[in-house]
């Protein structure tokens, strides 16, 4: 046993700690198992073949096709146009649409869908998008109580009950309880984001991404290391490709693009083409190249190829303007980077923006630092925002055609369109059939093979381009980490481990009754979900919650209904629950942010919870 709990104690240590993924750290636990020989091999790797962790992969599928036949995006904008000018009828909107989403779909996904709407539809209705974000990663969490598929806590605490011999909980047992959980976010929420969130500096209200593009240029002191040179008909660039050049290895330079003068007879019909300067991009005589860089290395290359370095006080198109970046053809944008993408710690010059999307990586605004030189060889954080270059055409590509990201600074035409794929139908059909089919009793259909028809029908019906595309809607690091932990409850139980913990909150509050058992527990996993993910707290706990109801001889439902509420409410902390972290950088919050509104939400969300659940579930 104390080999064991040491394990799991050293577990959460690197939990906490985040140096090393949370997968890694699962699996290491799950050889340390084995090791000790406290798990046989059958034990250990029973959690792959756990039909809990097979319908989390199903689900991610499926979820998947949602997204990409546009279907979940034209739901959300269509409840969101019903908002008009309203701060509190946005507030309500944002809330309700993001739960009834959220219910279904897994709530970083919603998020990842609903958060560019939400910037947009803010910023449209003069409200800080501050005060909105928060919400809606909160809301995501509480839709997902409503359904038994809405939260990987709620299948765990399915599986613990059906493997103890009780009866399973239907697909909307949850309801109930999610409801109340909104309704509670709603009532709390709407004064502490007012009191906490809305005073918040203009400056920040920008940075969550409604800023201007001259407002971009200033934030990331684009203007400081811009420089303008011209290559006269002498110059030696002139008829040369940029790949040619090899500027980046040999000066440390990049150009951002060419810009060519054509000249009509009349001076204000005089147009400039703006190039995004690629590798096949051959220079002209007259040619204006917009060049990002160390003063020192322009000049370098300037001398070298007999430039013309121009003062900043003539332009191509009017004298006495000052340097900087026009948008005519060309753009730029912030993306936000994903918690679960796969750029995270992957260098620049690796993730191919320039190959794959045709757009340049300008700079990294990481907190409130601005990294602006060298960027090829910067490694990515979960968090980061990417200021993005290139065509307004191939920005739009990167927002479609890619999930590690979400592209920000969407106006709301853009982000309220919806392309209507042809699938969207389709996808909406299986969607509806998968919840038929675990709704009805009278469907003779497990839960986990709904969702496996679900989701191969999503692939066969050509819901995905391919079926690469579907491989890459699933998580695969919550998956490894969701089956590698699995086992730690077998070896607790095993141990004894479980039974000696569910002992000692039962000799400590048994005596007071099932209900301050129950908020013992309660409070128990509410804390430990604070530094530990939702479903590895809710995996940990639900055995426990069962033995502790099981020795006073109540039902085990409302016990373990407490894991599962207490593992996915939990706000008070941004690194939780994957939502709080995906909003933190696009609102702008700060630690204490979180702490303001989401501890008092999660408090009073304890104690609601902690007396309605014996009414809704009797012991």
């Amino acid at each position: 046993m104390l080999t064991t709990l040491l394990i799991l104690a050293l577990s959460a240590v690197l939990f906490v700690s985040g140096k090393v993924r949370s997968d890694i750290v699962a699996l290491c636990a799950l050889i340390a198992l084995l090791v000790f020989h406290i798990l046989t091999p059958e034990e250990a790797l029973s959690g792959f073949s756990n039909s809990v962790v097979v319908m989390m992969v199903g689900l991610f599928v499926v979820g998947g096709a949602i997204f990409q036949t546009g279907l979940a995006k034209m739901i959300s904008s269509r409840l969101l146009k019903l908002a008009g000018q309203s701060e509190l009828k946005l507030f309500l909107l944002v809330m309700l649409a993001t739960a009834a989403i959220g219910a279904f779909v897994s709530n970083t996904g919603t998020v990842a869908l609903m958060l560019p709407i939400v910037v947009s539809l803010a910023l449209n209705a003069g409200t800080t998008p501050a005060r909105l974000l928060m919400p809606l990663a909160f809301a995501s969490s509480m839709g997902g109580m409503m359904t038994l598929i809405g939260t990987p806590p709620n299948l765990v605490i399915q599986d613990v009950l059906v493997h103890a011999g009780h009866e399973p909980l239907s697909f909307f047992s949850f309801l109930p309880v999610g409801l109340l959980c909104l309704l509670t976010g709603i009532v709390v929420l709407l004064p502490l984001t007012r009191w906490f969130l809305s005073g918040k500096r203009k400056e920040d209200q920008a940075a969550a991404s409604g800023k201007s593009l001259n407002e971009l240029v200033k934030e990331y002191g684009l203007s400081d290391n811009l420089f303008r040179l011209r290559a006269d008909a002498a110059s030696a660039i002139v008829g040369q490709t940029i790949l040619a050049l090899d500027v980046r290895r040999r000066y440390g330079l990049n150009i951002l693009e060419v810009r060519r003068g054509e000249v009509s007879q009349h001076r204000f019909l005089k147009t400039v083409t703006q190039k995004l300067a690629s590798a096949d991009t051959v220079i002209e005589a007259g040619d204006v190249l917009y060049v990002q860089g160390h003063a020192a290395e322009v000049n370098r290359f300037t001398q070298d190829f007999a430039l013309a370095l121009m003062d900043g006080h003539a332009t191509e198109m009017a004298a006495n303007a000052e340097r900087s970046l026009d948008f005519y053809d060309i753009g730029i944008a912030e993306i936000v980077l994903m918690p679960s993408s796969d750029l995270i710690n992957r260098r620049v010059k690796e993730a191919g923006f320039r190959d794959k999307f045709n757009v340049n990586v300008l700079g990294i605004r990481r907190k409130k630092e601005y990294l602006l030189q060298d960027l090829g060889r910067e490694r990515m954080h979960s968090g980061d925002v990417l200021l993005v270059q290139g065509t307004w055409q191939d920005i739009a590509r990167v927002s479609r055609e890619n999930t590690d990201w979400v592209v920000l600074g969407q106006p709301l035409e853009e982000a309220a369109k919806v392309t209507l794929d042809y699938k969207a139908p389709v996808a909406a059909a299986i969607m509806v059939l998968m919840v038929a089919m675990m709704v009805f009793d009278f469907i003779p259909v497990a839960p986990v093979t709904a969702v496996m028809i679900a989701a191969m029908l999503m692939v066969l019906t050509g819901c995905f381009r391919n079926v690469e595309a579907a491989y890459k809607t699933i998580n695969w690091e919550t998956i490894m980490l969701f089956a590698g932990m699995l086992p730690m409850s077998i070896a607790l139980k095993k141990t004894g481990a479980s039974e000696y913990i569910s002992n000692t909150l039962v000799s400590g509050l048994g005596a007071y009754g099932p209900i301050a058992l129950m908020a013992g527990i309660y409070f128990t996993t509410s804390l430990m979900t604070m530094f530990i993910s939702n479903t590895v707290t809710a995996v940990l706990m639900a055995p426990i919650a069962l033995q502790s109801a099981v020795q006073i001889g109540v039902s085990p439902v409302p016990f373990l209904f407490a894991v599962t509420v207490a593992a996915s409410m939990c706000f008070a902390s941004p690194f939780s629950t994957p939502p709080n972290a995906l909003v933190m950088p696009a609102g702008q919050y700060t630690f204490m942010d979180y702490v303001k509104v989401g501890l008092p939400l999660q408090v009073i969300m304890g104690v609601v919870m902690v007396l309605a659940l014996p009414l809704l579930f009797p012991f």
